[in-house]
């Protein structure tokens, strides 16, 4: 049985984020860091991003027994350990009080969460329309 999901979670997904994101976006911009430093945290955020989702969409093309290459399940997996590395990495050696490299972490990670709740829940969404369309 292939069930919809709520419209609760399809929301709290989109707001953890929506929040995420934003709320580390703003963090950078408001920030005292040079442009390149402000850029390496973008581009960590953005590539954590895809990487996330790209190994949702493996794992669940896994569960689902639709042919998912081994390089590209471990590359997915690897983007997403190697984005969460970098972040470590970055923030480890920045400049920065303690309070903003948590602001940052958590920030990070709200972002990655949403991101994968989000991809599942279209894909759940898809799979229910989908179904509905076969009665």
């Amino acid at each position: 049985m292939i069930q919809k999901p709520s419209n609760a979670f399809i929301a709290a997904a989109w707001i953890a984020l929506g929040i995420g994101m934003i709320g580390f976006i703003v963090g950078l911009w408001r920030s005292d860091m040079l442009l390149n430093e402000k850029g390496y945290y973008f581009t960590v955020l953005m590539f954590g991003l895809f990487a996330v989702i790209s190994l949702q969409k493996a794992v669940r093309d896994k569960l689902e027994s639709i042919p998912v290459t081994e390089l590209y399940y471990g590359i997915s997996w690897f983007a997403t350990i190697l984005t969460i590395t970098l972040l470590v990495i970055g923030l480890w050696n920045a400049d920065l009080l303690p309070s903003e490299k948590g602001f940052y972490s958590f920030g990070f990670l709200l972002a990655l969460f949403g991101a994968i709740a989000v991809q599942k829940n279209t894909r759940d969404l898809q799979l229910f329309k989908k179904g509905q369309n076969l009665d």
